[in-house]
């Protein structure tokens, strides 16, 4: 059975719950610790949803990791998860607005991916510990200020052009209990599709993700880890509306602006 878990913020308090229905159930503690106490449920329409995580210890990408992408750009499949680091600034929850950073006037592109949210502490994990090591799903824009990544022709800058505050929206829910194997990921730009893409083209799939991210850092809960997208991201223009839909478990909807 497929749950929701979000953060939410009713009046002046905020904290974790349960999304039901129409309602959000509060609960003392993060769902992956167990949810502690729950407390009487709230009217969806009375709370404004957060990103659903903290500010993660780890929010790290995917490049290269679908088939269908590294075959149109002439990309080999590589042996190993080829992975950056967003730094924990960038996140930003559903209905916030992507900023522009300050100064720049290149390109900003959107990137809907599947994002993979760590449950328990994970390393060196062999494919049944990494499958328990993952507590669900959410949506993810990793966006990408494209002209600041080759700007020195010496060094890729990953980690700056995707790390500005407000670059890394996720959410709105954590979706657990599904099997994302037959999942398609899809980005709307004022309503015009964009990206639609099968989660099953992966390169390496979300247990094997974990399990080969493991035996490089060790994974702890809370940590989310963005899948990777396919073909038909691109730049976004100022002033659009972007969603992120993925089945089952929901829609991402932010603005870009300046």
């Amino acid at each position: 059975m497929t749950r929701y878990w979000v953060r939410f913020r009713c009046g002046e308090k905020s904290g974790w719950g349960e999304l039901t229905g129409d309602r959000v159930v509060p609960l003392s503690r993060p769902p992956f610790e167990g949810g502690g106490e729950r407390g009487d449920p709230l009217p969806l329409e009375t709370v404004r949803l957060l990103q659903p995580l903290p500010a993660p210890g780890k929010f790290i990408g995917l490049w290269n990791n679908f088939h269908q992408r590294a075959a149109e750009e002439g990309l080999t499949p590589p042996a190993h998860p080829l992975w950056f680091v967003k730094t924990a600034n960038c996140c930003a929850g559903p209905g916030e607005v992507i900023r522009r950073p300050e100064g720049y006037a290149g390109p900003v592109a959107f990137e809907g991916e599947l994002g993979i949210v760590v449950g328990r502490r994970c390393r060196n994990a062999d494919r049944e510990e990494a499958q328990a090591a993952i507590f669900g799903y959410t949506c993810v824009n990793d966006v990408t200020a494209r002209g600041e990544m080759r700007a020195d022709p010496a060094f890729v800058q990953w980690c700056r052009a995707k790390s500005h505050d407000t670059f890394g929206p996720f959410g709105p829910v954590i979706a657990s209990g599904l099997d994302p194997g037959d999942l398609r990921v899809r980005v709307h730009i004022d309503g015009e599709p964009y990206q639609d893409y099968p989660v099953a083209d992966m390169i390496f799939d979300p247990v094997e993700i974990v399990r080969h991210l493991s035996r490089d850092v060790t994974l702890e809960a809370g940590d989310l880890i963005a899948c990777g997208t396919s073909v038909g991201a691109r730049e976004m223009p100022d002033g659009c509306r972007v969603e992120v839909e993925i089945d089952r478990i929901g829609v991402l909807v932010n603005r870009f602006g300046a």
